[in-house]
């Protein structure tokens, strides 16, 4: 069944959503959706409702969902802007249960992204909670210098993974039970400097590897999200 993200603002009460003109296009001109047919509507926080196209080109909410797609915990991750492959960073770990990306820039990133660049990440985070039949839509933050960040972050469950370092790899070095939320920071083509690996482990923030490989930055945040997936629903 087909699935659809709306926004708070589209719901004209508790019973009947708004559709977008993009929104509308795509039901009635691309899927060639029909009033009667049925979807599944979700606000992107983990609400979910049966929904039936109407005659007035609306959506009107049926029941409500119970989906359980979700990891049982926040799965954070801090990203150093590639040169290109963002788009696909995104995408892969929006499918594999990522909560929050934070894209940052680090000494060593090149690419200088526009708000344009926030707003078509958001829209492919989306897209891609829609395709692979989750609940929340993963918050995209604006990109911002790693070091103001990593003053925010907590070391509680923080893993900096680095290309090359002797180091514990990430899924012996998570706790043996389920922790309240789980970040890792991964860098960009030519990894962390010397200088950003030794303010982390300053805040206390353990330095991991991801193997043996050396991982472009696009393969190594997806490859992260994969194993903290695997580690967060071992049944699945």
């Amino acid at each position: 069944m087909q699935r659809l993200v709306v926004s708070e603002a589209q719901f004209t009460d508790l019973s009947r959503v708004n559709l977008t003109t993009e929104q509308r296009h795509y039901l009635l001109s691309v899927l060639r959706l029909r009033a009667g047919d049925r979807l599944v509507v979700l606000n992107g926080l983990g609400q979910a409702w049966l929904g039936e196209l109407t005659e007035t080109e609306q959506i009107q909410l049926i029941e409500s969902q119970h989906l359980q797609t979700e990891c049982p915990i926040p799965v954070k991750l801090v990203a150093a802007l590639p040169k290109n492959g963002f788009d696909e960073v995104v995408r892969c770990c929006t499918e594999l249960g990522v909560t929050q990306i934070y894209p940052v820039i680090s000494e060593r990133t090149i690419l200088k992204p526009s708000e344009n660049k926030l707003k078509r990440w958001r829209k492919i985070a989306t897209e891609a909670a829609e395709q692979s039949e989750r609940a929340i839509v993963p918050e995209i933050a604006a990109p911002q210098p790693f070091l103001k960040l990593l003053e925010t972050l907590s070391p509680e469950q923080t893993y900096l993974c680095g290309a090359r370092e002797k180091s514990l790899h990430l899924l012996d070095a998570l706790p043996k039970t389920l922790p309240p939320e789980i970040t890792v920071l991964i860098g960009p083509e030519g990894g962390w400097t010397e200088a950003e690996i030794q303010q982390a482990i300053a805040k206390n923030i353990p330095v991991v590897s991801l193997g043996t490989s050396i991982l472009r930055a696009v393969t190594a945040s997806i490859t992260a999200i994969a194993l903290v997936n695997s580690y967060c629903r071992p049944g699945n």
